[in-house]
C-alpha cells in the first residue's frame, strides 16, 4: 500500500500503541494524525476489540477503520518471554508508549517502567486506567460507563423526573483520549525542549470527565449545593433549552448573558420581561425558566426550522439546529471546514470520517491511511528491528507473533 510520508509537528516521533478499545487508541490516533509513526501492538490471536466494536461493512469494523488510522499493526504476545523481549526492542527506538492494561499487568509480564527504561532511558510511558495506578479501586475493571456514572455526569443528565442518563457514545473515554494525547505531548516537550528525561504518566478515565464538570466541586465545597437534574435547563441562566419547530424539527437556544437573553425575548414577542429586576441576572432568569421556556417554545412552534434559525441570526441571538449525523455531514460549515473528510480505504473504497481534530497553519496533520488489518505490518516492523525472515517464521510457529 502506497502512503504519503508522515508530516506534521510530530513527524519523526515514534509511538507504541499497546492499548485497547477507545481512550488509549484515540490518543494514539491523534498523535498519528499529526505525524507520529504509531505502531499498534496487539495480541496475535486476540486483537483489539475495537476491530469488532459497533457496525461493520464487508466484514470490516467501521469504528476501527477510523480509530485505527495512521497506525502500523504488529501482533506480539507480550505474556511470552520472547514477546516481551521483542516489545523491549521496539521500545528501544520509541518515544512514547501508551498502555491501558489493568494496573500490575505490565509488571507481571516483566514490562514495567523499570524494564522499559532499561531498554530506553528516555521513553515516556503513558498508563491509562479506569481509576488510576493506586488507591482502593486500582484492581477494578475500568470502563467509560463507570466513569460517566461515578463522575457526577450521569447524575445531572436527564429530565428532572427521570433516571440518571448515560451518553449513547464513549464520552468519558473520548475526553480521556484527547487528554492523554495532550499529556503525552507535554512530557515530550519537557524531555526534548527542556532537556528533561522520560517519565510515566498516570491518567484515569474518571478524572478528565470530572474536570468537565466545571465548578461543581468548588460549589459543593463552598455552598454545599448538589446540582439536580434539570433536563436541558440550567440553574444559572435562562432561556436555555431545545424547542420543536412547526415542521417537526428542533433547535437549541442558549443565552449566555443578559444582552443575548434580551434580544431573544424581544424577538419572540415578550419585551415586557426585559426590564424586570429578576431578568438582569442569570439566576434570576433561571428562577423563571419555565415561563421563559414557554414564551420561546410558543414562538418557535409557529415557524419552520429554517425560518427560526434565520430570525435568530438576524437578531444576533445564539441558536443552532439540532442535527442528526446525516444533517451534520450536509451542513455548509462542516463542508467548508472539511470536518468530515474523505479517505481511501483498501477494502471499502472512499469512506468519510472525522478529519484531524484541529488545523495548524505551519504543520498540519493528515490522514495517511485508514485502519489496517490485524498484524498487517509485523514483517516490516520486525525487519526494521533486524529480525530476519527465518527468526520471524520461528516466532510465528511458536505463536509469539502474527
Amino acid at each position: 500500500m502506497h502512503e504519503p510520508p508522515a508530516q506534521g509537528p510530530l513527524a519523526g516521533v515514534q509511538v507504541i500503541d499497546a492499548s485497547t478499545v477507545l481512550a488509549g487508541p484515540l490518543a494514539c490516533q491523534i498523535l498519528g494524525d499529526y505525524g507520529a509513526d504509531v505502531i499498534k501492538v496487539e495480541h496475535p490471536r486476540r486483537p483489539d476489540a475495537l476491530r469488532d466494536h459497533g457496525p461493520s461493512r464487508a466484514g470490516k469494523g467501521l469504528w476501527w477503520t477510523t480509530t485505527g488510522r495512521n497506525k502500523r499493526c504488529i501482533g506480539i504476545d507480550l505474556a511470552k518471554t520472547e514477546g516481551a523481549e521483542l516489545f523491549c526492542r521496539l521500545v528501544g527506538t520509541a518515544d512514547i508508549v501508551v498502555e491501558n492494561f489493568r494496573p500490575g499487568t505490565m509488571e507481571r509480564w516483566d514490562l514495567g517502567y523499570d524494564r522499559l527504561r532499561e531498554a530506553n532511558p528516555d521513553v515516556i510511558l503513558v498508563r491509562v486506567s479506569g481509576f488510576g495506578q493506586f488507591g482502593p479501586y486500582v484492581r477494578r475493571p475500568g470502563y467509560g460507563t463507570l466513569a460517566e456514572a461515578m463522575s457526577g455526569f450521569a447524575a445531572v443528565t436527564g429530565e428532572a423526573d427521570g433516571p440518571p442518563t448515560l451518553p449513547p457514545l464513549g464520552l468519558a473515554d473520548s475526553i480521556c483520549g484527547i487528554s492523554t494525547a495532550c499529556a503525552a505531548v507535554m512530557a515530550l516537550y519537557h524531555r526534548d525542549a527542556r532537556r528533561g528525561r522520560g517519565q510515566t504518566i498516570d491518567i484515569s478515565i474518571l478524572e478528565p470527565i470530572i474536570t468537565a464538570l466545571g465548578p461543581q466541586p468548588i460549589v459543593y465545597d463552598q455552598l454545599g449545593e448538589v446540582p439536580p437534574r434539570l433536563g436541558n435547563r440550567l440553574t444559572f441562566n435562562a432561556p436555555r433549552n431545545t424547542y420543536r419547530t412547526r415542521d417537526g424539527k428542533w433547535v437549541a437556544v442558549s443565552t449566555s448573558g443578559t444582552p443575548v437573553a434580551t434580544r431573544v425575548m424581544r424577538l419572540v414577542g415578550h419585551p415586557e420581561v426585559v426590564d424586570e429586576a429578576w431578568f438582569q441576572t442569570g439566576r434570576g432568569r433561571a428562577s423563571r425558566g419555565e415561563m421563559l421556556d414557554r414564551y420561546v417554545a410558543e414562538w418557535v412552534a409557529e415557524r419552520a426550522q429554517d425560518e427560526v434559525v434565520a430570525a435568530f441570526e438576524a437578531a444576533d441571538a445564539a441558536i443552532a439546529p439540532v442535527y442528526d449525523i446525516a444533517e451534520l455531514m450536509d451542513d455548509p460549515q462542516i463542508r467548508a471546514l472539511d470536518t468530515i473528510t474523505t479517505v481511501e480505504d483498501d477494502d471499502l473504497g472512499p469512506v468519510r470520517m472525522q478529519n484531524v481534530i484541529w488545523r495548524m497553519s505551519g504543520t498540519p496533520g493528515s490522514i495517511r491511511f485508514t485502519g489496517r488489518d490485524h498484524g498487517a505490518d509485523t514483517d516490516t516492523i520486525l525487519d526494521e528491528l533486524g529480525v530476519g525472515e527465518v527468526e520471524r517464521r520461528q516466532l510465528r510457529d511458536r505463536g509469539v507473533i502474527r
